[in-house]
């Protein structure tokens, strides 16, 4: 397995990702009346879960800071879990769909919980100088040809 370039390579994230599209897709079936209550909490949470491990991938030139990040994405996904209760409870969704989706959710929060043990890990990867993890060794002259490297870079890497 090759190191991870972007949060969009790492596997949390995009379970995290498929996850909470499917929080958005079940609570449209949900009554009118929840639309600011738990409709809108579940789904909050649970683009939060992924929106915080992007921003602790970014955020991983200081362990301490990508660990914090970290750890709000494990309180929102347990949060999800639940408002997924909630659901269960009122009867919005049946047991197969809540057990399913509960499943997903405790293996986005075991996954980061391994991120946080490891933590080390994804932090010396991190480069010293730019937050972006990206280097500029000069000034960056862009026109026609930067775009045409640039394509022909990522199709190499491909």
């Amino acid at each position: 397995m090759s190191a991870a370039r972007s949060f969009r390579d790492l596997r949390v994230y995009q379970l995290a990702r498929t996850a909470a599209r499917e929080v958005f897709e079940i609570s449209q079936r949900f009554p009118r009346e929840e639309r600011y209550a738990l409709t809108d909490q579940i789904r909050r949470s649970a683009r939060a879960t992924k929106a915080m491990i992007a921003e602790a991938w970014a955020r991983r030139r200081y362990k301490a800071v990508f660990i914090n990040k970290l750890d709000e994405a494990l309180g929102e996904a347990s949060e999800t879990q639940s408002w997924l209760d909630d659901a269960l409870d009122s009867g919005y969704i049946d047991l197969a769909e809540f057990s399913r989706m509960d499943a997903a959710w405790r293996s986005i929060g075991g996954m980061v919980g391994r991120m946080i043990d490891r933590a080390a890990d994804f932090c010396k990867y991190a480069s010293d100088t730019d937050y972006r993890g990206t280097v500029m060794e000069g000034p960056l002259n862009i026109d026609e040809t930067f775009f045409d490297r640039l394509d022909d870079e990522r199709q190499n890497d491909a």
